[in-house]
């Protein structure tokens, strides 16, 4: 049988999984990642996680499909609950959104006391998941892009330790650094920019005075912003 192909969304976490990993896969829907790690060899065993139960009985369909069944282990349970410290050193959650991702890890802290690596792939609420992060004692190493369609997605690489303070742009778009491979970067920060100008030009309309404070932190993040993608610009030329 042919071996499984990722999307290129799976495909950019899947990149950061280190070789011999202790593998866990939490919300593993159809468990493509774990079977596309265990048929290359770059894991020995995986946990697959979900929260229902359909899910969980697809994962395990896949794995009968490609013969890994006995390479892999089905935990339903909602996020990490039905993981065990020491059972794995590394983990991925994808296809949640930021707050959820935020919340599973507030209810395992023993990831951060394990040193687990952390591969997060959150499909909105970006900035709610790095701020909480930064303040959490999780250190984001790196984030990759990749495009699915009209979709540009991010994963982090995160360990545990101090990160130094993001700025108001880099708790949206994440740490830019010169001389790194990202062809959609700059793509990626036009369109924070174009959201973030949207934002303010509605908060400058209303008429709620709650709105004012909203309006000063996204005007401030919408400049930073304009001046990461200057900066990015000219580190390309």
């Amino acid at each position: 049988m042919r071996p499984m192909e990722l999307t290129p969304r799976l495909r950019s976490v899947a990149e950061l999984v280190p070789k011999g990993a202790k593998f866990a896969d939490i919300g593993t829907d159809h468990a493509y990642l774990p079977v596309w790690l265990l048929q290359r060899e770059i894991i020995t065993k995986a946990l697959a996680c979900d929260l229902r139960r359909g899910p969980l009985d697809r994962a395990r369909a896949t794995a009968e499909k490609y013969s890994l069944t006995e390479c892999m282990e089905f935990r339903l349970c909602d996020g990490l609950t039905g993981v065990a410290p020491g059972e794995v050193d590394t983990i991925a959650i994808a296809g949640m959104g930021g707050d959820t991702i935020a919340a599973i890890l507030a209810a395992a802290p023993w990831v951060w006391l394990e040193n687990c690596l952390l591969l997060l792939q959150p499909m909105s609420a970006q900035p709610h998941l790095r701020r909480w992060l930064q303040e959490h004692g999780y250190t984001i190493v790196r984030e990759l892009l990749s495009r699915e369609g009209n979709t540009i997605y991010t994963v982090f690489q995160v360990v545990p330790g101090p990160m130094k303070e993001l700025s108001p742009g880099q708790i949206w778009a994440g740490r830019q650094n010169r001389g790194e491979d990202a062809p959609l970067r700059a793509e990626y920060l036009n369109r924070l920019i174009d959201q973030t100008g949207r934002a303010v030009e509605g908060l400058r309309r209303s008429t709620r005075p709650a709105d004012g404070a909203r309006l000063a932190e996204l005007e401030q993040v919408h400049q930073d912003l304009q001046t990461m993608r200057e900066e990015w610009l000219s580190w390309q030329q």
